[in-house]
């Protein structure tokens, strides 16, 4: 039987809102009605928005439903925007599209903005643009963090000739293979150890303690879209002395993924709350902030530190299997959140600054740069520049969205670009093909004022979910703990 497949199009189509909801409905009815017939679903997702009430207790669909009830009116006035907002700068601004603007320049009206600036590989999200970064005062805005909070790189550079990777292909495909599961519902059946499940914070505060057995099993996994896990050909051009490698070529192990369902639940919960609190214009509603000095500011920020170091244990756990597997340590590691909130200084004041989609780029501050599954990325170092407020670009970026890319992208046509940059591709997928990305290089050119590179990153094995599911790959996942090793399967 074929399994469901659902399409942000679809949805809206029968009168879903532009909204974190399509999302989390695509992924709900894909994996618990996967077998369901088509118009059956829809027929139920009909149902659901036409009365979301009906549906809120319901252990599965009521995640859908309570995207959908309207938030309870708080009887305060509504808040207005400021009439021009902060002054902030463009980077790239030729390659940047419309609704990425307008949604900086809503960003930059709220009477809590002090500074702002819009990276080169910038594109529409919800509430703050990917690539948008805000800093504000005493506050902090959920979807100004983003749903996968402490989403990141992380590169390990190992002392190996890159002709491995060539001559030992079967071996290196193998080990991406066995070092994470990919997929939005992926988790493993036995969990791994690491110190950040018991921190006290998974105790303290109801929503976490409800989400610490499976953000537990998903610990080390890796989720789908655009994450990866990538093995491919360091360059060094000179030594620097921040980077501390000498000039050479080297293997590289390169990570990206975020904090998983329990940063999504973070995200969801805080940012309801923040809505609740703070009326907005309806345009402007997910730019909603909690205060640090309110109870519920004070609590996102822990689990918003939190996650974050929870999308960190992920990788580390990645980097951990990947090295004991080569045998080596690495030389250096590389890592960088780019979907988070930082307590920094600006004109001798605290102020909260935004990064989403976008990379720490403070003065000699290390980062990683990624292109696409075939283009080059950069290990960069930070300028320091205030204009960007200490920031960067954090990728590519898109230039055509999923549904445009597979509709526009042949299979003939991915499988020879494959071919020509000599990329060998496990799982992945027409909606994450080279060409819905922007050129890396004429990204990089717009920020040259932002960060110096000191090393080039070129794929050659790359893993991603098979599309934006769960992992149907079939292979089993090690996993290393304190008992030594465990095989389990993957979703």
């Amino acid at each position: 039987m074929t399994k469901l497949k659902l399409t942000g199009k679809e949805l809206r189509a029968i009168g879903y809102p532009e909204a974190p909801v399509i999302s989390i409905a695509m992924n709900l009815m894909q994996k618990h009605y996967k077998h369901e017939a088509k118009e059956d679903v829809m027929e139920l997702l009909k149902k659901i928005l036409a009365a979301p009430i009906e549906y809120e207790n319901d252990a599965v669909l009521g995640l859908i439903a309570q995207q959908l009830i309207p938030e309870k009116d708080t009887g305060g006035a509504e808040i207005s925007l400021n009439q021009n907002g902060i002054r902030f700068n463009i980077f790239g601004q030729e390659h940047i599209e419309e609704g990425a603007l307008h949604q900086m320049y809503q960003a930059a009206r709220l009477p809590i903005s002090v500074a702002g600036a819009l990276m080169p590989d910038a594109h529409s999200g919800y509430g703050l643009p990917i690539g948008g970064v805000l800093a504000t005062d005493n506050a902090v805005i959920p979807y100004g963090v983003g749903v996968d909070i402490g989403c990141r790189m992380c590169l390990s550079i190992f002392d190996i000739n890159p002709k491995e990777l060539t001559d030992k292909e079967s071996f290196f495909a193998r080990e991406l293979g066995e070092a994470t599961l990919f997929g939005s519902g992926a988790q493993f059946d036995r969990a791994a150890n690491h110190e950040i499940m018991e921190n006290e914070l998974f105790y303290e505060l109801p929503l976490l303690k409800n989400l610490h057995g499976r953000a537990w099993k998903q610990l080390g996994s890796s989720g789908s879209g655009n994450h990866f896990a990538e093995f491919g050909v360091i360059e060094i051009a000179e030594k620097d002395a921040v980077l501390g490698i000498d000039a050479g070529k080297y293997v590289g192990f390169l990570t990206h993924s975020g904090s998983r369902a329990l940063g999504a639940n973070i995200a969801n919960h805080y940012t309801k709350l923040a809505i609740s609190k703070r009326r907005l214009p309806q345009e402007a509603k997910n730019l909603a902030w909690l205060s640090l000095n309110e109870e519920e500011g004070i609590e996102y920020w822990k689990a918003m530190n939190l996650a974050g170091d929870y999308a960190a244990a992920c990788h580390h756990v990645i980097h951990e299997k990947i090295a004991k597997q080569l045998a080596r340590k690495p030389l250096k590691r590389v890592e960088n959140h780019h979907n988070f909130a930082w307590k920094e200084q600006w004109e001798g004041k605290e102020v909260i600054v935004h990064r989403k989609g976008a990379t720490p780029a403070g003065k000699n501050v290390l980062g990683i740069i990624p292109g696409s599954m075939t283009a080059d990325g950069f290990i960069v170092k930070g300028k320091g520049e205030s204009a960007a407020v200490n920031s960067a670009s954090h990728g590519a970026g898109r230039k055509m969205s999923r549904t445009k890319a597979m509709a526009s992208v042949t299979d003939k046509q991915f499988k020879e670009e494959l071919k020509k940059f000599g990329v060998k591709l496990l799982g992945g997928g027409l909606d994450e093909s080279p060409f819905a990305y922007k050129n890396i290089d004429v990204v990089m050119q717009s920020q040259k004022a932002l960060v110096d590179v000191v090393g080039k990153f070129t794929p050659k094995i790359v893993k991603m979910s098979t599309h934006a599911g769960t992992d149907r790959g079939g292979a089993k996942h090690k996993i290393w703990g304190k008992k030594g090793r465990e095989e389990v399967a993957g979703e």
